[in-house]
């Protein structure tokens, strides 16, 4: 699974470590226990996911994520994690809904330890298609296990509001739901408008990320299909890069030289802190970088670290605000 700019990374040392964790603790959490007889109450809940239809005998209280997108998602719905993929990776790219950084650690996204999410003993496992079946399949025997898509290549926004909707379903927080895709379409609105206000409604941009490796850097060109270039195009910009876009995640791969096909645009891209920028720092001085029209007309605009580029409506109001904030 590649879904960031970088390689996933193996976490044994802090899995192991977290498995030692969970075993030494035993007093009850007042909170959680009031949550968990409160999700008895509510009955059975009956959903469908990307391998059928499942149910719970009651809505989830404890959920182990193993993706950073279905993480956004649980915590704009009020729900924390009981163990998380990767704590520190994800507080890392998703500032904008971060979690407790004492969440139990259950080792990375593409390798998950089963020894600690079983510590934890979760009502729920939420994760994606991009974890292999066979480990979907043993995950199984520990709990439950809600498997969506990571995204949509044909519909990213709606299938961003069907994996809001779903994961609601399943915690028994539809109202916290509604609230928040309806917040995300007040900022459609909003954003819409003062494009237009700005005189840069159906304006041309690009929206990338990439990363440097021995000296050169490989280019991702995020096409419509994707999550942010669908939200581009959803405020009434347009995403002048449309081809090469995988099925799930809409996003492409290029080089510098690839972006001479790139006329006057807005150059928008994603970085973070953690790494050396890929624009900034891996083109600097080169050659062909330094004389592409949106780089001589100053158009190109980092977005700010920790919107996740693959996240749920906090990441996209996030997003659209950069938007904004860099055309307008």
């Amino acid at each position: 699974m590649r879904i960031t700019t970088r390689p996933l990374v193996a976490g044994v040392t802090a899995a192991l470590a977290v498995v030692a964790l969970a075993a030494c603790g035993t007093t009850e959490d007042p909170a959680a226990e009031a949550a968990g007889e409160t999700a008895a109450a509510a009955g059975p809940v009956t959903y469908t996911d990307e391998r059928g239809e499942h149910t719970l005998d009651a809505p989830a209280v404890d959920v182990v994520s193993l993706e950073w997108g279905l993480t956004e998602n649980l915590v704009a719905l009020g729900v924390e994690p009981a163990g998380q993929a990767d704590v520190a990776g994800y507080n890392t790219w998703d500032t904008v809904a971060p979690i407790d950084a004492g969440i139990p650690d259950v080792g990375t996204r593409g390798e998950p330890s089963l020894d600690a999410i079983s510590a934890l003993e979760p009502d729920l496992v939420v994760t994606t298609t991009d974890i292999p079946e066979n480990v979907i399949a043993q995950i199984e025997e520990i709990a439950p296990v809600l498997t969506l898509r990571g995204s949509d290549g044909e519909d990213p926004i709606g299938y961003m509001r069907q994996t809001v909707t779903t994961l609601s379903e399943v915690t028994g927080t539809q109202d916290q739901a509604e609230a928040v895709l309806a917040d995300f379409d007040a900022k459609v609105v909003e954003a819409t408008a003062a494009l237009e206000e700005a005189g840069v409604g159906g304006a041309e941009f690009t929206m990338a990320d990439g990363w440097l490796a021995n000296g050169t850097v490989s280019v991702r060109m995020y096409t419509p299909g994707s999550f942010f270039g669908a939200l581009g195009e959803e405020i009434g910009l347009v995403n002048a890069w449309t081809e090469g876009g995988d099925p799930d995640y809409g996003l492409a791969q290029t080089d510098v030289e690839g972006l001479t096909q790139l006329g006057d645009v807005q150059f928008v891209y994603a970085a973070n802190a953690s790494e050396a920028d890929p624009f900034a720092d891996g083109l600097k001085d080169n050659k062909v970088w330094e004389q592409l029209p949106f780089v001589t007309a100053g158009d190109v605009h980092r977005i700010p670290d920790g919107i996740w580029m693959f996240g749920g409506p906090l990441s996209a109001q996030a997003y659209i605000d950069a938007l904004v904030d860099a055309l307008a």
